[in-house]
């Protein structure tokens, strides 16, 4: 049952896991930047989020009691956190593909998105917080 309660807490888990793993990508890129032949890594963690969105609408909840709420969960299945090599593409001569500037800006919305992660997991422990106080009053 406590499984049921984390579900969200685990699904930003899940987000905060695979954007911190992007970061290391993206900044992996930067400190590669002038490496003849260096090929950027990015991170397909949005996969395993709509996944586990997906799986959120199928997983339902068996109710015992006519006075149960109904609770649709999701389940942590799924895709793992992806990371690929881009070698499609090359900017310059040297076989290298790192746009400085690309990376750069694509950092700043990482670290936007992490800090909204957080900030919202945040808010999951305060609702915890809250039920379980609340809850010790009856």
């Amino acid at each position: 049952m406590l499984e049921k309660l984390f579900s969200n807490s685990d699904y930003l888990k899940t987000a905060l896991d695979g954007s911190w793993l992007r970061n290391k990508a993206i900044t992996q890129n930067i400190a590669n930047s002038s490496t003849p032949n260096y090929k950027r890594v990015d991170v397909d963690f949005q996969t395993c989020l709509k996944n586990a969105s997906e799986n959120y609408k199928k997983m339902k909840l068996t109710t015992t009691d006519e006075k149960h709420i109904p609770y649709n969960g999701y389940t942590r299945e799924g895709e793992g956190v992806k990371v690929y090599r881009d070698e499609d593409t090359s900017y310059r001569f040297d076989g290298n593909n790192v746009n400085i500037d690309t990376e750069e800006a694509e950092l700043s919305k990482n670290e936007i998105l992490y800090s909204n992660l957080l900030d919202q997991l945040s808010d999951e422990y305060t609702k915890i917080k809250k039920v379980i106080s609340e809850g010790s009053k009856y």
